[in-house]
């Protein structure tokens, strides 16, 4: 059996996954589905045609799926399922003001995940972040390693990125770390950041850090208010693909992503954002990495607003 990627919503988002997953080459199949009539055909369409100029072999199925649930038997023995379904945020919005309207949104598409691709891994992208990822591990029944959220390795991305341009060196120079929550109470790890394998506390100052730190928490909004329409996706796409993909070949790779703690940092019950090592069957185990005292202490507090928040979807 050759393996099967499905990415739920053809957005730009989930387009633009769709087409790092196929270009990896590494799935037989890539659906993308969406409730747009013909999109996602379309896009698969136009998707395939590109396969001779790349040079890969993945076949693109586009399906347009129903609100009773019609369409979504395409995704059958789908390895990896990718939820960008949901409404993006208009500039002035925070993620939590897509609460409500979005999960409704994830709620029904996980529901027809269950349904129809039972033995997959969940990747949600779908924001509030930490929230929905929580709401489709409640709809689907999922054991929670098999369901998890894409944020850290976005805004790890972003942190290391905006140090490099900092410093004007080569962003493979640099590495960061960002856990916590996507959002208000994401926590961005400069003990663990590097420049040339040199502490990145010895490469700028610790007010410049805090700098870039409140760059990178604002990096999302910052996209919006210039799009003005639509957020981000190039590099949130990325993220996604490579977990997806880390998925897929089992790679045991250890990425920050939002996963289900219990007692790790001495925190349970609760979807946080952790570095943790992705394999076939979701996380596999999460990583603890030795934080600073205050590192701890706001990981602490990030856990306790998303716990807070995380209990509202219970009802919807």
């Amino acid at each position: 059996m050759g393996k099967k990627v499905t990415v739920v919503g053809a957005g730009f988002y989930g387009s633009t996954t769709a087409q790092r997953l196929a270009e990896c080459d590494v799935f037989d199949t890539v659906v993308i589905t969406d409730i747009v009539e013909g999109k996602p055909a379309g896009l698969a369409l136009d998707l395939n045609q590109s396969r001779p100029v790349e040079g890969f072999e993945t076949t693109v199925v586009g399906v347009t799926t129903g609100p009773n649930g019609e369409g979504y038997e395409a995704i059958a023995g789908s390895d990896v399922v990718v939820v960008t379904a949901g409404l993006p945020r208009k500039p002035g919005m925070s993620r939590m003001d897509l609460l409500e309207t979005n999960a409704k949104i994830v709620r029904q598409v996980a529901e027809n995940v269950a349904r129809h691709a039972p033995d997959a891994v969940i990747i949600v992208v779908s924001n509030p972040l930490d929230e929905m990822t929580a709401l489709a591990q409640l709809a689907t029944g999922f054991p929670k390693n098999r369901v998890l959220g894409q944020a850290g390795m976005l805004d790890s991305a972003r942190f290391t990125n905006f140090v490099a341009e900092a410093l004007s060196v080569p962003v493979r120079s640099v590495k960061t770390l960002t856990l916590g929550s996507h959002g208000d109470t994401m926590v961005p790890v400069p003990s663990m950041s590097t420049v040339d394998g040199r502490p990145l506390r010895e490469a700028m100052p610790a007010e410049q850090i805090e700098e870039l730190v409140v760059k990178t928490r604002n990096g999302g909004a910052e996209v919006v208010a210039l799009l003005k329409t639509g957020s981000a996706y190039y590099a949130p796409s990325a993220a996604a693909a490579r977990m997806a993909r880390a998925v897929a070949e089992d790679s045991g790779e250890v990425m920050p992503v939002c996963a289900w703690v219990d007692g790790e940092y001495g925190i349970s019950g609760v979807y946080l954002g952790v570095e943790a090592e992705i394999g076939a069957e979701g996380v596999r185990r999460i990583i603890e990495t030795n934080l600073d005292p205050d590192e701890l202490s706001s990981l602490k507090s990030a856990a306790e607003a998303v716990r807070t928040k995380q209990s509202d979807i219970n009802h919807m």
